[in-house]
């Protein structure tokens, strides 16, 4: 009984910090139409620069809480507000989340280039020496505190929304801004009230979350996940319901406990290591899953900007011969401390190919590729024993199509934010039960994978091995336009304007999802094969989720539609962690740096910055570019 209450005590904890979290989020989407990917992120940034002041500087408690809550927080808040989020009114769900995707990426380069990850840093509870028993249980104040606020919160913001002027008006906000502006209020205010109170309870849930890391001490990354955890609460309060948000927020955290209390003895002792961290995505899959179907939209996108033009068959076997050129060129010319990176970004083009298709096309959101990319060169490490044969790759084709169309079952349902969080949830519990399990990947080791080589040529060397995942590269391009072109093609494009549309012209959206998701994991295990076969093993940090997310939003920022736009995606999520190595101190954070510059020009080019026309206008590379019509874009890679 004794452990029983232990758990729970530990759990009703958990669940308060989960509480506190997911309403910050839930605030924020209501107010503003925004789902914030970068909350854990303001809670991880704020939570370090309470450790700053107080621990690093020595200011009292007093001081260093309302200098970040009422100081870092409202200026944090406002100039995410000023600079990004006014302009994502009426913004798609793709550009919406790729800027709230960026802006954690800012967050958490900033602070890794701020705080050296090589330093233990620590926070003490509060009154943490102090201690109460509760049936034979010892809880110490700062646990108490804890639930506390959680409790005061939910209150708090229940009555606020319910019994005052302001509180009203910031749930009117999102749904019509214009009768809001006839009421007296502002608009532009009440967003900015919004992002203020959800990051406010982001900084909140972190600074008290952050004594609890005693044993590993304060990390940039998990601290941000842990906060990322709260997702889940948010989910089952339907990101507006502020009681089922804290009762999400209990109901995960008494079952982490639990699970991870009485599961351990009952499953593999390599995975019961992870209960802690899987168990939150498997509930946020879960909670995903019980969601009631979302309603077809029935009318088709804005367009905001002209889609680029396709090229044909022709220009597009020229651009891919050109294309192939130039990197047997490049290759002979680089040295060799970089070519590793180009090959592992050419390879990760293919992965953005594949993201190219799903999101640029069929307007399906996945943050999990680079899962799919991890599965390809785990398949093709067990097939060939650590070496590459060419049925290693079709089997390993074979299976991560495979497995994304089971991903893609479950999920027929969701789309939009739900869908992304659903494919995150994915990506977070294969990562943990899957590529951190040493049953699969020696604990702090890499699976062996050779490279695949063209019959009677050798890509032993380097330099050849670049030239040929260009190769690689320009055929799967050259494959993912004919499918732009196709009758599917269309359709997918279709799907994407108007779902309402395309079911109503009888074809079967639900088919055509599962196709989609199966081709473009496929793709992803193909560069995966390839990524792993430039340092000859791929391991767990490869497919990590944070790099999930700086794929998608590099292939993003430079154009989710276009071939291009993978290429330098792929090219700049392999090489800024080079750069970051030459720069000085700051060089750390470089990819959050090019991340709030990609944002900043998506804000005016939300389409990337390849279909921009004064780029391809001034872009006359024979074959690389095709002579443009007024007002008209082109795809400038194959």
């Amino acid at each position: 009984m004794e452990t029983f209450l232990t758990y729970t005590v530990l759990g009703i904890v958990a669940g308060a910090i989960y509480a506190i979290t997911a309403t910050g989020l839930v605030v924020t989407y209501t107010t503003t139409g925004v789902f914030n990917f970068a909350h854990g992120a303001v809670a991880m940034f704020c939570a370090f620069s309470y450790w700053q002041l107080n621990q690093q500087w020595g200011w009292p408690v007093w001081l260093c809480l309302l200098i970040v809550l009422f100081g870092e927080v409202p200026l944090l808040a406002l100039y995410v507000e000023e600079v990004y989020m006014k302009r994502l009114f009426g913004a798609s769900v793709v550009r919406s989340l790729m800027v709230t995707l960026g802006l954690l990426l800012i967050l958490v380069g900033g602070a890794q280039a701020l705080w050296n990850g090589t330093v233990q840093r620590s926070l003490p509870g509060y009154f943490s020496n102090d201690t109460v028993t509760i049936f034979q249980v010892v809880i110490n104040y700062h646990q108490i505190i804890t639930v506390v606020i959680a409790v005061l919160v939910a209150v708090g913001l229940r009555v606020y929304f319910r019994r005052f002027r302001s509180g009203i008006a910031m749930r009117a906000v999102v749904d019509d801004p214009e009768l809001l502006s006839l009421s007296g209020s502002s608009p532009r205010n009440t967003s900015r009230l919004g992002w203020f109170i959800g990051f406010f309870l982001a900084a909140l849930a972190g600074i008290l979350i952050a004594p609890q890391l005693s044993v590993s001490g304060l990390d940039v990354n998990l601290l941000t996940l842990l906060v990322v955890n709260g997702y889940a609460a948010a989910i089952l309060g339907r990101l507006r319901n502020l009681p089922w948000t804290f009762a999400g927020g209990m109901i995960l955290g008494l079952s982490e406990n639990y699970a991870a209390g009485y599961l351990p003895g009952h499953i593999s002792a390599n995975l019961a290591n992870q209960i802690g961290l899987l168990f939150p995505v498997v509930f946020l899959f879960v909670a995903l899953l019980l969601l009631p179907s979302a309603r077809l939209r029935a009318i088709g996108r804005m367009v905001v900007a002209v889609p680029p033009k396709i090229p044909n068959l022709l220009q597009s076997v020229r651009s891919a011969a050109v294309f192939i050129v130039i990197m047997w060129i490049v290759a002979m010319v680089i040295s060799s401390s970089i070519i590793g990176s180009v090959t592992q970004g050419l390879a990760l083009g293919v992965v953005g190919l594949s993201l190219v298709l799903l999101i640029g096309y069929a307007g399906y959101v996945s943050l999990c590729q680079l899962t799919f990319m991890g599965i390809g060169a785990y398949v093709m490490s067990q097939v060939a024993h650590g070496g590459a044969t060419w049925w290693g790759l079709i089997l390993a084709v074979v299976v991560c199509g495979a497995v994304g169309a089971l991903v893609a079952l479950p999920t027929l349902r969701l789309q939009g934010l739900y869908l992304a969080l659903a494919t995150l949830a994915f990506a977070q519990a294969a990562y943990y039960g899957f590529f951190t399990n040493i049953s699969y990947i020696p604990e702090g080791g890499a699976m062996a994978v050779g490279r695949l080589s063209i019959p009677g040529i050798s890509t032993s060397g380097d330099k050849a091995y670049l030239v040929f995942v260009a190769v690689v590269f320009a055929l799967c391009a050259i494959g993912i336009l004919a499918i732009r072109r196709s009758r599917w093609g269309r359709k997918l494009v279709a799907l994407n304007d108007s779902p309402a549309a395309f079911a109503t012209l009888g074809m079967n959206a639900a088919i055509s999802k599962m196709i989609v998701f199966a081709v473009a994991a496929a793709i992803a295990g193909v560069g995966g094969v390839l990524y792993a076969g430039q340092p000859l093993a791929i391991s767990a940090n490869d497919v990590q989720m944070f790099a999930s997310l700086e794929i998608v939003l590099f292939v993003t920022i430079f154009g989710i539609r276009t071939v291009s736009g993978a290429l330098l995606g792929g090219l700049a999520a392999a090489l800024l962690p080079l750069a970051s190595s030459h720069l000085p101190w700051w060089g750390v954070g470089i990819t959050g740096i090019v991340a709030g510059a990609g944002i900043s020009l998506m804000a005016a080019h939300p389409d990337g910055v390849v279909p921009i026309p004064w780029i391809n206008e001034h872009l006359r590379i024979p074959g690389l570019a095709i002579p443009l019509k007024k007002k008209e874009s082109i795809d400038v890679v194959a």
